[in-house]
Parts: C-alpha cells; structure tokens; sequence
C-alpha cells in the first residue's frame, strides 16, 4: 500500500497543532484572569481573592506547560515534514517567531517564576506587576503568531523570487489584510473559552454547595464577561467574514456550500456537499439570506466553487460543517449571556439549578468551537500553504517517505495520549478539589513563616489530589 508523505504529514500538522491549540487558548485569558484578581486583592486586601488568584494559578502553571511542551514539537514539524515551507518563508515567517520568543517568551519567562513563587517572597505590588506582565506576554504572543499565520492567508509585503520570498515592507508583512480581523476574533474567542470554563466550575461548586463565596464571585465575573464579548464575537466574526470573501473568496463559497454563487443567494441551513457531483444532497436553505450576510444587500453577489478550477478549491465537505459547528456554538454563548441578564436582574444568578447545569454542560464549548474554527480556516486555505502563490503539495519534505510520517504519527498519539491524559486527569482533580479557605486574618502571617511555601511548581503542601467531599 502507497503511503502519501503529503496527506499523512497534514494530518499529523492537525493531530499535533489541535492538542497545543487548547492550551494557549485557555492560558491567554487565564492570565488576564488571574492579572484581574491579582489587582482585586490589591486593592480590596480581601482574602478571597488571593484565594481565588492562587487556585487558578495553579491551573494555569499545569496547562502553561502542557502548551509550551506541545508547541515544541511544531517547530521541529517544520524541519522533518515540511523543509521546503521553511526554506520558501524562512525570510518572512523566521522573524515573526523570533519576535515572538524575545518579546513575549522572555516576558513570561521572567516573570512566571515570581507569579508562581514570589507570593510572600515579594511585596504585593510586585506580585501584581509580575500577572499583568505574564498576561501580557501570552497576548503579544498571540499577536505574532496570528500575523504570522494571517501572512500565509493574505500573503503581503513580500515578493517571490528564484523559489524564495523576500521581504519588500514589514508593516505590510506583520499588518497584512487579514490580521486585524483575525487577531480580534481569536483573542475574544480565548477570553470567551476561559470564561466559560471559569462560568462552568463556579457553577459546579454552586451544585455541590462548597466554595459559596469563591463561586458566586466566579459566577458573577465570568458571566459578565461573556455577555460582553458573546455579541461583540458574533460582530467580529461578521468583520472577518467580509474580508474573507474579499481575500479568499473560494474559502467563503466551500464555508456556505455555494456551487453557482450569484445573486440573491441562499443561506443553507443542511446539506451534504458531493465534491464529485459538484452539487448539494439534502439542502435546506432560506432564500436570498446568504447574500444579505455576506454582502448586506439582499441582491448582493456571492462566489460560488463552480467559477474555481476544480484544483484550486477547498473540500466543502469538511469546511460546511466545521464552519455551522463554530457558528451554532456562537449562538448557544450568545443565549448564555441573555439568559444570565434575566436572572441577574430577577436577582436569582445564584439560584436557579438548571441554568447552573447548564453552565457546567457549557464548559468545552469555547474549545471546541476554536477547533472547528481552526480547522475552516485552515482547510479553507488548501490547496495553498501560501494563499494563491504557492501549494501545500510543493511544501512537503522532498525526501519524506510516508512510512517515517506514519510511524511519527503513530508514537506522537502514543505519547500524547500518555502526557496529556495524566495532564487532564491532573487539572480535574485540581478543579475538582477547589481554592483553599483562607481568612482575612489568616494572612496576617505570611505563609512562608507557617511552612506552607511551594517548593516546586506542582506543588501543594499540604493537599491531596483526592477530592475533599
């Protein structure tokens, strides 16, 4: 049986970059979490807070890991599989990475230490200072990979020559057509996964009735922030949907199952996209609204795949759907938020056991809905590794054979089923366990004269990962 090195080294991309995804995408809004409660004990005095601020440390510290470990293995992806995409980019997308180690690992890298260590090492000032900066390393690096990444979609400020790009304006380069919108809409969806996960644990201390205190103010918090950024992403989205049809306008027509395009187009509700037949199975559409959303005029002109050569378009098949899922789950957040403002202003947010559950059912949602948007946007993409100008089938290593792909492919889910399961395993029973019950007066002496100062970063003196019921 031919292996294809190509399809195996995709799927491998996907297999390793969907485990490292979740975890920057949880640990970006932690750290401003963590920042915000850093600043609330700062200025309250109030031991709940601290409390709360060294629970979420905690999870963060373990998931921080996790991501760093597996963003490691991507990098020598791009030596093993694909050698020729980094001799093609290397000009372009070798600085943006490095500008993303100097100024936001070397930030967070300073500064974790004291984050995680310095509690009653340091004034509290300073420990404030040390959250702010490490949140504000995990955004910047946010902002450097999605320039990067956005670059490889709406490629700018660079040309080609003799097989090579060089660079020709590096603000068009970092601020290339697709970013801006691409970075907002990333960094809400991250904010919004955090607060769904920190939503979902209130919630479940509410359940359980332990943590009262810890969980109405998570509960609170996080609900407020949802309602906030639920509508303004679904905005955002819409932003970024427009610039998609302007830039990758064959992407727009696989995400919508489009095959004729034209005016007064359909929005499809079902249907199962036939690449053979070049047609839908089982569409359920309603007139003229896809023109509406996507131009905002109900005659407006959509592409349709058809006016595509047959090797320049995307596999609707899989995007049609990734793109609802994504969609769908928009929407559930979004009445997640209006359901929080009619029981805040009835005054029951703290009584009402179905929405709880709710909340706790809600808690994989946000990852799951950065999956599916990962994968339409990076599906929509193909055939192009750089959009238009060079093929992903002309970045592979030319000397890889599918049986090494197969046989890496093979022990990266071994080993990540390993790592990452006792990972998981380890930060349920964290959250299960919950933040300590520390009182005001408690932190009258400092924690490092009673002996109860970690002395390495899992640990928790004087704790057990078995649950306390």
């Amino acid at each position: 049986m031919d292996l294809d090195p190509l399809l195996l080294s995709r799927i491998q991309f996907a297999f390793v970059i969907s485990f490292h995804i979740l975890f920057p995408s949880f640990t970006v809004g932690l750290a401003c979490w963590i920042a915000v409660l850093e600043a609330r004990w700062l200025m309250t005095g109030k031991a709940l807070y601290r409390s709360l601020s060294e629970f979420w440390t905690r999870i963060f510290a373990i998931s921080f890991g996790m991501g760093v470990v597996s963003g490691i293995v991507m990098t020598y992806q791009f030596g093993t599989n694909w050698s020729r995409w980094s001799d093609i980019v290397g000009n372009v997308l070798g600085p943006l990475i490095q500008y993303e180690v100097v100024t936001a690992f070397f930030l967070e890298a300073a500064f974790l230490g004291i984050l995680l260590f310095g509690r009653d090492r340091v004034p509290r000032g300073v420990h404030f200072l040390a959250a702010v900066l490490v949140a504000t390393g995990t955004v910047i690096s946010s902002f450097w990979i999605l320039s990067a990444n956005s670059w490889m979609h709406t490629p700018a400020g660079a040309e080609l020559r003799d097989g090579r790009f060089f660079v020709t304006d590096w603000w068009a380069v970092v601020f290339n057509p697709s970013f801006p919108y691409r970075l907002a809409h990333m960094l809400t969806a991250m904010f919004l996964t955090t607060g769904f996960v920190v939503a979902g644990i209130s919630a479940f201390y509410l359940l359980r009735n332990r943590f009262l205190d810890h969980a109405r103010v998570g509960l609170s918090m996080s609900l407020a922030l949802i309602t906030v950024l639920a509508p303004l992403q679904i905005f955002l989205g819409d932003l970024h949907g427009l610039n998609t049809l302007e830039h990758q306008p064959a992407k727009i027509a696989a995400m919508e199952g489009h095959w004729e395009g034209g005016a007064r187009a359909p929005l499809i509700l079902f249907a199962i996209p036939d690449n053979e037949a070049e047609a839908n199975h089982a569409e359920i559409a309603i007139p003229a609204l896809s023109s509406l959303i996507l131009t905002h005029d109900w005659d407006g002109v959509v592409p349709g795949l058809k006016s595509f050569p047959v090797a320049d378009r995307p596999n609707p098949e899989i995007l049609f759907w990734t793109f609802r899922i994504m969609v769908g789950i928009g929407m559930v957040m979004l009445a997640v938020a209006l359901i929080h403002l009619v029981q805040r202003v009835r005054g029951k947010l703290y009584s009402p056991h179905w929405f709880h559950k709710v909340l706790v059912g809600c808690m994989p949602l946000g990852f799951v809905a950065i999956l599916a948007g990962w994968f339409t946007t990076e599906i929509g993409r193909q055939p192009w590794v750089v959009y238009g100008m060079i093929r992903t089938a002309d970045a592979v290593t030319p000397a890889l054979t599918g049986g090494a792909v197969l046989t890496s492919l093979i022990v990266f889910m071994a080993v990540y089923t390993v790592i990452y399961g006792a990972g998981t395993y380890y930060l349920f029973r964290l959250l299960t366990i919950g933040p300590a019950r520390l009182n005001d007066e408690d932190l009258e002496v400092p924690a490092v004269a009673q002996g109860h100062q970690p002395k390495r970063p899992l640990s928790m003196p004087g704790e057990s990962i078995e649950p306390a019921e």
